[in-house]
């Protein structure tokens, strides 16, 4: 029957149905591997872990880069006989979601608290039942290959379970403590965050000098010390002014006190290195309650934690007169009442590095709080080992070193958030006020220790990257010592970008090497006694590799964002160019450490490439059904026949193509493997090949068609395993095309499912190579000819050729004739002749041949002097270039020979060429 491809190459009429094709038949799903696996089954394993986007996302330009990369390392694998599995989920993102319910509550009237918390849980969860699953919906119409039927979500009943036993195990452990200190307040989320949530960014502000009165000044006169602050609105609650030790303005002032002006109340002042001689005065406020650095030095010399500004942001009772303001407003009021009471010496322009929250954008409040932390030393120690010793290995390089320089200054993590949506802290609080006990516990406690059954569970939940950090083994069945933690753990790769390295990447490695070592990593008793020795800490690591991605930003290299208006919306995208189309520009951009700046203009030029193969595909089923109809690939490139230079070329070149894009897909260069498919399929194959084995199909009627079936089924093998090559790249149309050349009946459900290719090295014919560059060399000079004399395009020219060696004359005897050359270059006759021809008007040379096209119209001189001379030009500067190479000693004392050999030969030929410029130039007068 006939090949069915429709006429137009339209995308969107094919992706729709592959991509719901291949949810349908489950291609991608991993069985559980049965027990006994490395005997039943030697196939290597990969797997990865899709970085869980938020449930409340949509897809954006960056998911779509990194689940292309990410799709395209699985397919890979996949079609080189892994057991390829890859995890899809989503987040549960607790800021965002509770953010983005109680707008939509208030859009009904309705507030979170006085629905309470069973009754907004149930809402979000009823959210998360209609809207949750957009994004993954989206990568289903992307083809992401993931596992669909291993999907999960982190608030899941089994990770939850997870969840809650790490917390109790680090607290077991004496990892986790709760304590007052000092964090990152976001007034807007109303929940403390970590320091990676919280954005730094540069401002002008105001730099405040306030004179404080020293009791009991020198003889009896007033004495006042200045301090200098940014926040005065927070020395409402100072209690204490610092000096520094040695610094000799201030020691007489050791031990004494000063009153705080608007609030008239004494605080001393002490004498700590908090304060810096060169900054401001050299003296400072001290505020425990509203600042980190303070909190410490009151540490350090047990002053009082008065806290002045509360949860909203606004002045507390403290805060006295001010109380109720707005923080902002009472600094207003607190520097005009300094200014009227003469406390206020003057203000400078200053600039302050602001912290606001990531989520929100809200101005970060230092705040005084009761939090949950991780104490992280011991957890880090571990991480830091793994990557020092190469159990991890980081791409591109620089990213392990900027990852240690983290971990080795890393702080205690605050893991508690004042939120609903999340998982709650397993922490019970004992009633009694004899007792005061607190209970962590994997179920809820029936009584205290004390015998109370009055028991409160913590109000709190848990930072959302606590639980996303366990998800390596957790999605595997941990704490269950399951056939998928044994077969599946560590992952093979992580690929994420930067801007999570801390917050995810870091987090996986210090939770993956605590619990998957010994003696927390589940399995029989002997495991679990096992010391903690290199080959544990080898297999403790979540993944065995990093890849760092780059960023996608516009076509100016500026970032996107909602604010400049410059946000490109993949689904338009893909609806304008296709899925393949988008992927294979996001791919062929794709340089590690170097951002994308993506341009449409790339897309379409990638869209015209799947046009090409398409057409070609066209062309390829045009002639099976007319040669040999019901033709099928056999066996891919092992079954293809070289019978001319043409098929000994295209084998070679093919076999080249695929070392090469394995190569590069082994090292995470995307951009590489992506421009090597794109020279092959379209300049190699589709330009090249095809068009020099036309004259074979074409043959007359009633002839031999031996040689035609031959060429046919080369066509067929290696495009086949063409289709192979790129269908990691480009999914739709790769299956596509697939399908339709084994008539909807192929070996295997998908193209997914066949073997990557890889090289063959006794089909790679470096001479058939050269001969076939000397070949192409001779059809592109006269092309060139063609267009320099003005040939119309239909017109037939005879050429004569003068050969420089007598084999490269051979050679083109053996190889070349008139339909060879007859669509290629639209020559009529070839005529080898035995004198050189470059002097003569419609000549050009290369250091191999001289090649004259016989045309009568007449040369514009002008126009060939003026090529000629730039040619001219251009071989002098090649020849300076290589001859001052090897005119230097040291280059030649360090280069291999046949580097030197190599640069030798390329100035005889450019000499041999200059001079024939020459002799034309003068010809031509």
């Amino acid at each position: 029957m006939p090949h069915e491809l429709p006429k137009a190459y339209e995308p969107g009429a094919i992706e729709t149905r592959w991509a719901e094709y291949w949810v349908q038949e489950k291609l991608f799903h991993v069985e559980t591997p049965a027990p006994g696996l490395p005997e039943k089954d030697s196939r290597p394993v990969f797997t990865l872990l899709l970085p869980p986007p938020n449930v409340t996302g949509r897809l954006h330009m960056g998911h779509m880069m990194e689940q292309t990369q990410m799709d395209v390392i699985v397919r890979w694998h996949r079609m080189r006989g892994f057991v390829s599995l890859w995890l899809p989920g989503t987040d549960h993102a607790g800021i965002a979601t509770q953010m983005l319910v109680e707008r939509q509550l208030a859009s009904e009237g309705k507030k979170r608290r006085e629905m309470g918390r069973e009754k907004f849980l149930e809402r979000v969860w009823e959210w998360r039942r209609e809207y949750g699953g957009a994004i993954l919906d989206q990568m289903k119409r992307l083809g992401a290959s993931v596992d669909w039927d291993r999907e999960y979500f982190t608030m899941d009943d089994k990770l939850s379970h997870a969840v809650k036993e790490v917390f109790v195990r680090l607290y077991e452990d004496g990892l986790i403590y709760r304590g007052k200190y000092i964090v990152n307040w976001c007034p807007d989320c109303g929940t403390a965050i970590s320091d990676l949530e919280v954005k730094h960014e540069d401002v002008a502000g105001k730099l405040y000098e306030i004179r404080y009165p020293v009791i009991g000044g020198v003889s009896g006169k007033d004495e006042f010390i200045t301090v200098a602050t940014t926040r005065p609105e927070t020395m409402l609650g100072d209690t204490a002014v610092a000096v520094n030790p040695t610094d000799e303005r201030y020691m007489h002032l050791h031990g004494k006190h000063v009153m705080l002006p608007l609030m008239n109340r004494e605080i001393p002042i002490i004498a700590d290195e908090l304060a810096q001689p060169e900054f401001g005065t050299g003296a400072v406020k001290v505020t425990p309650a509203h600042d980190p650095n303070d909190f410490e030095a009151g540490l350090r010399h047990n002053l009082p934690q008065i806290e002045v500004i509360d949860e909203h942001a606004k002045m507390n009772a403290n805060a006295g007169p001010y109380a109720g303001l707005d923080r902002f407003a009472a600094r207003a009021r607190v520097v005009e009442d300094l200014a009227t009471q003469g406390f206020l010496v003057g203000t400078k322009d200053y600039t302050i590095a602001l912290g606001k929250c990531d989520r929100s954008g809200t101005i970060v409040e230092p705040r005084l709080s009761t939090q949950w932390f991780v104490k992280i030393a011991p957890l880090a120690k571990r991480a830091i080992e793994v990557v020092e010793k190469g159990y991890i290995r980081f791409t591109p390089e620089n990213y392990g070193q900027i990852y240690l320089n983290w971990m080795n200054n890393i702080h205690d993590w605050c893991i508690s958030r004042q939120l609903w949506w999340g998982h709650r802290i397993p922490a019970w609080y004992c009633t009694n006020n004899d007792c005061k006990e607190v209970v962590v516990a994997r179920e809820a406690p029936a009584a205290c220790k004390c015998g109370s059954t009055k028991l409160e569970q913590d109000t709190d939940v848990l930072d959302t990257w606590f639980s996303s950090g366990l998800l390596p083994f957790t999605t595997l069945g941990w704490p269950e010592a399951t056939r998928d933690l044994e077969a599946f753990y560590p992952n093979s790769l992580m690929i994420t970008g930067f801007d999570i390295l801390f917050f995810w990447v870091a987090r996986m490695i210090m939770l993956g090497c605590w619990f998957m070592m010994p003696p927390h990593k589940p399995g029989r008793t002997s495991e679990r006694n096992l010391a903690s020795g290199e080959d544990a800490l080898r297999s403790g690591v979540p993944f065995r590799e990093v890849y760092i991605h780059a960023l996608v930003r516009d076509a100016d290299r500026q970032k996107m964002s909602k604010t400049k208006g410059n946000v490109l919306d993949p689904i338009e995208v893909i609806g304008k160019y296709g899925t393949d189309a988008t992927r294979f520009t996001l791919a062929a951009m794709a340089a590690p450490g170097t951002d994308i700046a993506f341009s449409e203009s790339r897309t379409a030029g990638y869209r015209n490439f799947a046009n090409k193969i398409w057409n070609a595909a066209r062309f390829m089923f045009m002639n099976v059904d007319r040669i040999e109809p019901g033709l099928r690939p056999d066996a891919g490139v092992a079954g293809f026949q070289s019978r001319t230079l043409e098929d000994r070329w295209i084998l070679s070149r093919f076999n080249r193509a695929a070392t090469d894009v394995n190569e590069s897909l082994q090292t995470y260069r995307f951009d590489e493997a992506a421009t090597r498919i794109y020279d092959f399929f379209w300049g190699e194959f589709c330009d090249w090949y095809i068009e020099l084995i036309k004259p074979r199909l074409n043959f007359e009627e009633g002839a031999d068609t031996a040689a035609a079936k031959v060429a046919c089924a080369n066509l067929v093998n290696l495009f086949e395993a063409s289709l192979r090559l790129l269908h990691p790249v480009m999914p739709f149309i790769t299956e596509e095309i697939w399908h339709v050349m084994y008539d909807g009946k192929p070996p295997l459900k998908s193209i997914a499912l066949a073997s990557y290719p890889a090289a063959e090295k006794q089909q790679i014919n470096l001479e058939a190579e050269t001969e076939m560059a000397i070949l192409q060399d001779l059809i592109v000079s006269v092309r060139n000819l063609r267009a320099e004399l003005k040939v119309e395009p239909k017109v037939k020219v005879p050429i004569e050729v003068f050969a420089h060696d007598p084999e490269i004359r051979k050679m083109l005897e053996k190889n070349i004739g008139a339909a060879l050359l007859d669509r290629p270059a639209n020559v009529e006759k070839i005529t080898f002749v035995e004198s050189p021809l470059a002097n003569m008007p419609g000549a050009r040379s290369t250091s191999r041949f001289d090649v004259h096209a016989i045309y009568e119209k007449k040369i514009d001189v002008a126009a060939e002097r003026a090529r000629l001379t730039k040619e001219l030009e251009k071989i002098d500067k090649q020849l300076a270039s290589s001859q001052g190479r090897l005119g230097d000693e040291q280059f030649l004392s360090k280069a291999p020979p046949h580097v030197v050999e190599g640069l030798r030969k390329q100035v005889e030929e450019a000499t041999i060429l200059r001079e024939k410029i020459v002799a034309k130039l003068k010809e031509l007068g």
